[in-house]
Order: structure tokens, then sequence, then C-alpha cells
């Protein structure tokens, strides 16, 4: 087997975490449903990446995969290496399998999957990948830069994203967002707040509206919401993934609005 993306793809299965592929150079899926796709079946992951060479290499993040702690490197609007500095001193990094080196100078560190919802904490510049995520991994490349694997560790445990926001955000551990819409709002209150979501939140955004929405009627036209996630920028193939995704889990509890969905830097 000559093809390193394959072989690599195949090495993840068997460990038991679901790959699927993105697009050459890019994060976005290759195929319909996304992180829904993803598979640890070898005979559909070798169809996958040997019939196209270029893919990039996604794993589905949130048990049976991988949680990832994604630190971001934003150049000089800063980065999460300080934050992450403060999680280690802390003692809440220890269960990490593995860190590989992204793409953009960031860092990816590997646990043991869970079924937390994704996370994330802009001031911080640190993401959370877990139950309804994917992370890229080696050897994908962005612009023409590839994630690295740089380290193997020993541990075997997960990270409790509520335990790193209680260190580095204690005040939004123990308060409601005043933003989060009251169980009883109507699907049109649900779309304006939709439509308001910043970047980073919209996936999760429209996930849990359209949750509320479909707890208060299954059969429920969500086609008002997809106009404000459209309206909040975010492109048709992720507001089609994400109500698709949430017609199909509508009778899970519902929870605070995380990063959901979007794939990690």
């Amino acid at each position: 087997m000559t093809n390193p993306v394959l072989r690599q793809a195949l090495a993840y299965a068997e460990r038991g975490w679901p790959v699927f592929p993105c697009l050459p150079g890019q994060k976005i899926p290759a195929t319909r449903h996304g992180y829904l796709d993803a598979t640890t079946d070898p005979q559909q992951i070798t169809g996958w990446f040997a019939r196209q060479g270029g893919w990039n290499l996604a794993i589905a993040t949130g048990a049976p995969g991988p949680d990832v702690l994604d630190v971001d490197q934003h150049g000089t609007a800063g980065n999460g290496f300080s934050a992450f500095a403060r999680l280690r001193a802390a003692g809440l990094l220890e269960g990490a399998s593995g860190y590989v080196r992204t793409p953009s100078g960031g860092l990816h560190a590997y646990f043991t999957g869970s079924a937390q919802r994704n996370g994330h904490l802009p001031d911080w510049h640190l993401d959370f990948r877990s139950a309804g995520g994917y992370v890229l991994a080696p050897p994908s490349q962005v612009s023409g830069r590839p994630y690295e694997r740089i380290r193997t560790l020993d541990g075997q445990a997960g990270l409790d994203w509520q335990a790193v926001i209680r260190l580095l955000e204690p005040e939004r551990a123990y308060q409601q967002p005043a933003t989060r819409p009251l169980p009883d709002y109507g699907i049109t209150r649900l779309a304006r707040w939709v439509a308001a979501q910043p970047e980073g939140n919209r996936n999760a955004g429209l996930f849990w509206a359209a949750n509320r929405a479909l707890d208060a009627d299954p059969a429920a036209d969500l086609s008002e919401l997809a106009a404000a996630a459209r309206q909040a920028g975010l492109p048709e193939p992720e507001i089609t993934r994400t109500l698709n995704s949430a017609r199909r889990t509508r009778h899970a509890a519902p929870t605070q609005p995380g990063r959901q969905a979007e794939g990690a830097s």
C-alpha cells in the first residue's frame, strides 16, 4: 500500500476512530453528511481514499473517536498557549495520549473520547472537539502545510471541559448566558437569535435552536432557521448537515450551545 493517507486512515479505524474524507487542502467534508458519514469500515475507507489520493483525512471526535483540545494560533491576534500552560499546571492535561502540530502553528491534544459537547473559549483561543465535531489529522495538509504528530504519550484519560471552563472562565461556569432563548420562544424568535450568532457558534446555535423547535413540534418547518443561519454567514452545506443532524437527534437532552460540528483548525 503506497497511499499514505489511506494507510493512516486504516490505522485510525483499526484503533476504533471513525474517519471520513475532506476536500484536498481543506477542512470541508467531501461526503454529503460530513462527520455523520465517518466509519471504521475498511472497505468504505479504502473506497474513499484509494479512489481519490488527494483527500484530506478527518477523524470524527467524541466516543468512539477521541476528544481533542484545539490550541489556536492566530498570529498577532493571539494564541492559546498561555491558556494551555495554565491547564497543564493545573493537571488537567495529564490524560493526553498525543500532540499534533497544526498547519497554523497551533496544537491538537488528543484525549479519550467522551459524549461531552463541543466547546469554544474565544478569549483564550481554545476549542474543544467532542460529540458532533471533527478534526483534520495527519497526514492532512492545509495551504501546503501538514498536520504533524509531534509526540505520543501514555495518557489514556479524558479532558473535563467543564473543569477547563471553571479554571479559565469561572463566571461562565455558574451563569446562564444572557443570549440563550427561553424554551417557550417560537421559531421566529429562535431564528432571530440564530441570525445574531457570531462565527464559531453558528453551527451550535443552529443545532440548539433546531432541537428546541423540534421539541415543540417534531414536524416543524425549519426553513426559517435555515434562512437565519444563511444571514449569520453559515455555508449552505453546513446548514443542511446541522439541520439533518438535529432531526436525527431531537430526542437528546437540551444543553447550552457550544461550538458544534465545525472542524478544528
